[in-house]
């Protein structure tokens, strides 16, 4: 059996933090379509981290916080960023068309 390190709480906390502040720079929940910083990868649908988890995650910070927000949301603990929502004013929303 492999040897899985379990995180403290102090790193667990930190690594929430650190997806919590992260947005999507690029595709359909970049800033193009979500002004003016993108999407917050921690309202990422499953869905969409599903299709990194099969094609590969973008490299670096990015790729490693999208990767452990999809284990967080998978192991059905996506409420454990609601107090950041909640700080934000809720959900990142789809903007209206004009």
């Amino acid at each position: 059996m492999e040897n899985i390190q379990i995180p403290s709480a102090d790193e667990l906390r930190d690594l929430l933090v650190q997806i919590a502040e992260m947005y999507m720079p690029f595709g359909m929940y970049g800033p193009a379509k979500f002004p003016p910083k993108g999407c917050p990868i921690s309202d990422l649908p499953s869905e969409y981290l599903d299709w990194f988890a099969q094609r590969g995650w973008p490299k670096g910070k990015l790729g490693y916080l999208m990767q452990q927000t999809f284990l967080i949301k998978n192991s059905g603990l996506d409420h454990l960023f609601n107090p950041f929502r909640n700080a934000r004013g809720g959900f990142c929303k789809y903007p209206k068309k004009s």
